[in-house]
């Protein structure tokens, strides 16, 4: 295959990932905490053993949209949004994970979990525990839950070191390899959780743009592959 062959199949790549990923942010578009993702394409040049180098297009690394999202009311008691930046801090399987998704609730234990029964954890990195007969717990915006007047413990809301290197685990959970520290002033909102910052209409957009991209190198392909087949039929003959 000849460069432009190359250069083209890297751009047709690149947009069939882009194309994945809209379609995945579409399918959130309704998760709580969900993060919208985007490609950012580069431009790599190969060499070509001692000839003209090939520029050919990459699309290998997602951004993340960290822009809040709509918050709505559910007057829930153990829904729960962060209004401005921080994250809260979950126990999964695998460690210690940052989430917006503030859908909670008890576990027959007492410990608050997320929907996946993955502990909710309080500032000193300890699971959450809540009163099974607490009717009247309130959470305030520094995350202090308390029942009766009385501080029962404090969610953990945290801030990542860098949040540009976080790495996305399923559709709400970030591990964050580079580190977090606490948050100073949480703005945790009771009875609210936060909706998917996708916006619909504009991934679709996105979609019928990079498809007709995809189409219009596609057809770029077939032209260039009846060139050669002209030009190696006139040789023959």
């Amino acid at each position: 295959m000849e460069a432009t062959g190359y250069a083209a199949l890297s751009r047709l790549s690149g947009l069939k990932r882009e194309m994945q990923v809209i379609a995945n942010n579409i399918a959130n578009a309704n998760t709580t905490g969900f993060r919208q993702q985007g490609i950012i394409f580069s431009e790599y040049v190969q060499d070509a053993d001692g000839g003209a180098s090939v520029a050919m297009s990459a699309a290998r690394i997602r951004n993340t949209s960290f822009v809040q999202g709509t918050l709505e009311q559910t007057n829930g008691m153990f829904d729960m949004a962060i209004e401005g930046d921080g994250f809260f801090l979950i126990d999964a399987p695998n460690g210690q994970r940052l989430t917006r998704a503030g859908s909670f609730t008890p576990s027959n234990e007492g410990t608050l979990v997320t929907p996946d029964g993955y502990p909710v954890l309080g500032n000193g990195g300890a699971p959450v525990f809540v009163p099974p007969d607490a009717t009247d717990l309130a959470i305030g915006r520094d995350g202090t839950i308390s029942s009766k007047g009385v501080p029962l413990g404090q969610i953990g809301v945290v801030r990542p070191l860098e949040p540009t290197q976080m790495v996305r685990e399923g559709s709400v959970l970030f591990r964050a390899d580079a580190g977090f520290e606490p948050m100073e002033e949480p703005g945790v909102m009771q009875g609210f959780v936060e909706a998917s910052n996708v916006n619909p209409i504009l991934q679709i957009s996105r979609m019928v743009e990079v498809q007709r991209a995809y189409e219009l190198g596609q057809s770029f392909l077939d032209k260039e592959d009846e060139r050669i087949r002209s030009a190696i039929n006139a040789f023959i003959k």
